[in-house]
């Protein structure tokens, strides 16, 4: 009678463990089955208690010991999430938490200047939506992602949510209604407790040269602005609200969201120590190269397959590829690319595309 006889070795001979499962499925067949799932729970169980151990005792080693890179990154990454900053807040105080995030802060307090960019391109009707589009996958070692490079910057358009300040919309939803080819998304909003809708943003909302949102829980102080002018030219700077209501015409701002931080200022990276704060997450990132090209970046996150980026990763990708101005966009689970009628990137929220309030489009 054939018989499969798979033989599973335990550095002690009282568990060693011999399978025998006969095709007739017999009594002894039977009983020799249930005996390999009792060792087989026994072996699952002294694995788990063993990886138990392992972070009870690995943890303390990394918070106490002399792994300063991965403390670090451990905290940056943990203090820049809606739900999971306890990872460092139940071992380190706040002012060794607030001295590692002072280490890896941005020196964004500058703003670009429209005049370095000449816009090359013009807004002219195109065939075929694609054309002047480039898109690129990135595959740098742990990170992966991707990037459309935008040759005419007077396509970029806001899109913004059809009930802004009630609910969001999807990406893909938004370019559709849009007649858009390409998206990402831009703004932040209120997400407590990472339930949001998607509904109200934070900060200010231009759109088409009227502020049509203004965050009413923040007063009148600089707020990072990111958006374009009539000119097609990508704007980075900190204004008050009384600087941009009012003003819009003025100041040529045609659309214009609130994030942070900026990246690159003027061809000048802003992080130069540490990793920028934020630690390892999935990222959006908009830029603009001095020829007016803009370049849109999208970072996967929390998977298997790609971690995530810090900030100063994403700055270095922007820079390699020519952004002489460029700022974060929100990131983590809103992270989302659209172009060509598809979802480009992974995006880590367990409900899949997020509701945002806000992006930037080519339309």
């Amino acid at each position: 009678m054939w018989c499969y006889r798979p033989i599973i070795w335990t550095n002690s001979s009282k568990y060693r463990i011999i399978l025998n499962i006969f095709e007739n499925k017999g009594s002894r067949g039977m009983k020799s089955f249930s005996r390999a799932k009792k060792y087989a729970k026994y072996i699952f169980m002294v694995i788990i208690i063993n990886i138990v151990i392992g972070c009870f005792y690995s943890i303390p080693m990394v918070y106490y010991g002399p792994f300063k890179n991965i403390r670090e990154m451990l905290v940056t990454t943990a203090m820049s999430t809606m739900t999971h900053k306890y990872i460092a807040t139940l071992f380190l105080s706040d002012e060794e938490i607030n001295k590692i995030l002072n280490k890896n802060k941005v020196n964004d307090n500058g703003e670009s200047h429209s005049s370095d960019i000449k816009v090359t391109a013009t807004a002219a009707k195109v065939t075929d939506p694609r054309e002047g589009i480039e898109s690129i996958k990135i595959d740098n070692g742990n990170l992966h992602g991707n990037m459309l490079i935008i040759k005419d910057s007077k396509r970029i358009k806001l899109g913004v949510s059809k009930d802004i300040g009630k609910f969001g919309e999807k990406l893909d939803d938004m370019c559709n209604r849009y007649g858009a080819i390409a998206g990402i998304n831009a703004g932040g909003f209120v997400d407590d407790n990472g339930q949001g809708n998607g509904g109200t943003p934070t900060g200010i909302v231009v759109k088409n040269g009227e502020m049509v949102f203004k965050d009413p829980h923040i007063a009148d102080e600089p707020i990072n602005t990111i958006g374009f002018n009539s000119d097609g030219i990508l704007v980075l700077g900190k204004y008050k609200y009384s600087q941009i209501d009012g003003k819009l015409e003025e100041n040529k701002i045609h659309d214009a969201i609130s994030f942070s931080p900026f990246l690159i200022l003027n061809g000048e990276p802003t992080i130069t120590r540490g990793n920028g704060g934020g630690g390892i997450n999935p990222r959006t990132v908009v830029g603009q190269r001095k020829d007016g090209a803009v370049i849109f970046l999208v970072i996967d996150g929390r998977q298997s397959f790609s971690l995530g980026a810090t900030l100063k990763e994403v700055q270095n990708i922007m820079l390699e590829y020519g952004a002489y101005n460029a700022a974060n966009l929100d990131g983590g689970s809103s992270t989302t690319m659209y172009y060509d009628g598809k979802i480009m990137n992974n995006p880590c929220s367990s409900d899949g595309i997020r509701f945002i309030t806000t992006a930037f489009l080519v339309e």
